[in-house]
């Protein structure tokens, strides 16, 4: 039975119950260190609002979830930490970089431009894994990746050579960020090709696309898919949540039970001072919480037909096996 790292130590994969593959504690966009004047940080707060977070999810029998921050993004494991302890929720951490045009580049772009960059996130990427992370003896379960909208920089590709390269010395699952479902098949494929397993690999986000035909050309190289941004409408190229039921409920009609997961990618922390919403953004991102899926998109996928059994595939079964 294999083992998968959270931040307060290894677990069974058969164990990981109910999951939520993709939803952040805590995040900022690079840049927010520089505001931390006003954006203050006090541990005991964030602890407190992180675990009333852990909460709202396992009023709904969640067990785990991963938190795919990336290292720039504000990932914090120490904070994840205390909130696993505090609630008993299993929390899987990443290690990796978010895409270039959100991403904090200068690094390791300079890095590139004297030619030794993906070797130093090849090695990156093993510290963490055998060693933990900053010192603190916590282990990523999962590394993180993303590319562009409708591209993969060259810049982005160091960070995917260099996971595949790992993966094939660890076996650690790679889960990626695509910008509006763009990209998916291009991910998959360029991982493969260097050496990763498919069965280890999930392509995130690509509900940010209602092109079914581009779900199922990704599907058909063995990776799983995430359709993980439900609540966020119409904001960042998202799609509606009817648009995203009628895609899985074509998918699940194409027999693709096995290779999907849901979540929310929901930010419940922001780092620096939390962005102020509009009246209207505010309405469009009212579903925008961790236990959406349950509260309202469960109830409405078995009102067409979803059976029980279908939606514990989903969020239990399909964990067990990405991470044994």
């Amino acid at each position: 039975m294999a083992k998968i790292e959270t931040v307060i130590g290894p677990v069974d994969a058969n164990e990981l119950g109910k999951t939520l593959i993709h939803e952040h504690f805590f995040f900022g966009y690079p840049g927010f260190q520089g505001d931390m004047t006003l954006g203050t940080y006090n541990f005991t707060e964030k602890v407190k609002q992180g675990t009333a977070a852990a909460e709202i999810m396992q009023k709904h029998g969640v067990q785990t979830v991963v938190d795919p921050t990336p290292n720039e993004c504000g990932r914090d494991v120490k904070l994840l930490k205390a909130v696993a302890e505090e609630t008993g929720l299993n929390i899987i951490c990443a290690t990796g970089y978010y895409y270039e045009g959100e991403g904090a580049t200068p690094y390791f772009k300079f890095h590139q431009s004297l030619g030794y960059a993906e070797q130093e996130i090849y090695e990156l990427f093993m510290e963490e894994i055998n060693n933990g992370i900053e010192g603190t003896g916590i282990k990523p379960g999962i590394i993180k990746l993303a590319s562009s909208r409708g591209e993969i920089t060259d810049y982005e590709k160091m960070f995917f050579k260099a996971a595949a390269k790992v993966q094939k010395e660890t076996g650690i699952v790679l889960l990626t960020h695509t910008q509006e479902g763009t990209m998916g098949f291009e991910q998959a494929e360029l991982l493969i090709e260097k050496g990763a397993d498919p069965a280890r690999i999930v392509i995130g986000h690509m509900c940010g696309t209602t092109n079914i035909q581009n779900h199922l050309n990704t599907l058909e190289q063995g990776v799983f898919i995430a359709l993980d941004r439900f609540g966020l409408q119409g904001a960042v190229g998202t799609p509606q949540d009817e648009e995203r039921m009628a895609v899985l409920l074509e998918l699940l009609g194409a027999g693709y039970e096995n290779k999907l997961f849901l979540s929310h990618d929901t930010v419940n922390v922001w780092w620096g001072r939390p962005p102020v919403l509009s009246e209207e953004l505010q309405q469009q991102l009212k579903h925008w919480r961790p236990d959406h899926l349950f509260e309202n998109i469960a109830p409405a996928l078995k009102k067409r037909g979803v059976s029980e059994k279908t939606l514990d595939t989903i969020f239990e079964k399909n964990a067990a096996v990405l991470f044994n």
